[in-house]
């Protein structure tokens, strides 16, 4: 196993901690495809086909969701309200979400002690918005692989509020 291999397999194992630290239970399983994770505001499902740069993305974003349905009630809805040819203030609200969720992961990371991803984490976040707004332009999900770049503005992390994980529904990651 490589270098990187171990540093991603010790970050997932520090982030994994985390999140259960605050009462969120992570699992490795099969996520129904082509998805990568599912969460419902109480538990994160991480697909068991990811390579680990995607589980531990799928894994901190998912985090940051999960901090987001349990603090702000609207979100929970957000995806009833963003699609292909929604409003311009509608995509620019799930673009705040989307970029806040990797914020409270970023957050994650720093409080596991994983202090060398913030690059790496605003790199796939921009990654992840260009797959979400090519959708939203288009109606088409491109391939991960299109969206997949590097050099995105760097983001900061976002204090995560107290909240109690609730069940609410079952949401798909990409």
């Amino acid at each position: 196993m490589s270098k990187i291999d171990l540093s991603l397999k010790d970050a997932f194992r520090r982030a994994r901690e985390k999140v259960e630290g605050y009462g969120v239970r992570v699992y490795i399983g099969d996520v129904k495809d082509p998805n990568t994770g599912i969460f419902d505001g109480s538990e994160i499902g991480v697909d068991y086909a990811n390579d680990l740069e995607m589980s531990l993305f799928v894994l901190v974003h998912l985090f940051g969701h999960t901090v987001q349905w349990n603090t702000v009630p609207g979100y929970r809805t957000i995806d009833t309200r963003v699609k292909p040819g929604a409003a311009p203030e509608v995509i620019e609200e799930a673009r705040v979400y989307e970029e806040n969720a990797s914020r409270y992961g970023l957050q994650l990371l720093h409080e596991a002690g994983v202090v060398d991803r913030d690059v790496w984490i605003s790199d796939w976040r921009g990654s992840d918005w260009k797959y979400l707004s090519t959708y939203y332009a288009t109606g088409k999900l491109p391939t991960w692989a299109e969206c997949r770049s590097t050099g995105h503005p760097r983001i900061e992390p976002l204090p995560i509020p107290a909240f109690t994980p609730h069940r609410f529904y079952t949401r798909y990651a990409f």
